[in-house]
């Protein structure tokens, strides 16, 4: 993949939820040129837990008038709403863009499949086993890519990161996300 210096990736996250009250949580959608050009937000929300979503996310973004210009997704994480789990690589061949999901600590997929369990959402551990390795791409952030190299995954997250070590695609998304959520975002000014 040629990266371009200034790719327009689109950053998605979810909002925050109250367990066992809130039906859906908000999702939200930043498409960023580079780390500092916004071009577009786009919203959303999905149940919590719900089944079906990296169909939900394709679909959605495939929906997108922005979708031509996309040249790659990063989500936060390879969960979405609670315990809805992205089939990263599915994501990126119905897509036929790379996918990273970022991550802050060095994922541990044990704890998400206790979770998984714990739920009687057993039916998705597949998803978690064969989701793309995540490796370090700073001193605080792992980035597990599908459709690139672990090199190239690597490159697209150092492509957009800005004001911290998340890609600030996915960083706006996270505050505007918390803000529909909780009337405001918050985070380290």
């Amino acid at each position: 993949m040629a990266l371009s210096p200034r790719p327009h990736l689109l950053g998605i996250d979810d909002g925050p939820f109250e367990k066992r009250t809130s039906l859906d949580t908000p999702i939200v959608g930043v498409l960023m040129e580079g780390h500092d050009v916004v071009e577009a937000v786009a919203a959303t929300a999905f149940p919590i837990d719900g089944d079906g979503a990296t169909e939900f996310l394709a679909a959605w973004i495939e929906g997108l008038r922005f979708r031509p210009s996309l040249q790659g997704v990063i989500l936060g994480g390879i969960t979405l709403a609670g315990l809805a789990v992205v089939d990263v690589a599915g994501l990126s061949a119905c897509l036929g863009l790379p996918v990273v999901a970022v991550n802050r600590r060095e994922p541990r997929d044990e704890r998400l499949l206790a979770a998984l369990d714990a739920a009687g959402l057993n039916e998705r551990r597949a998803l978690v086993e064969r989701s793309p390795a995540a490796h370090a791409v700073g001193d605080r952030l792992y980035a597990a890519g599908a459709g690139l190299t672990p090199e190239e995954t690597t490159a697209l997250v150092r492509a957009s990161r800005g004001k911290s070590e998340l890609p600030e695609p996915l960083r706006l998304a996270h505050l505007i996300a918390t803000a529909i959520a909780r009337g405001q975002s918050h985070g380290r000014p």
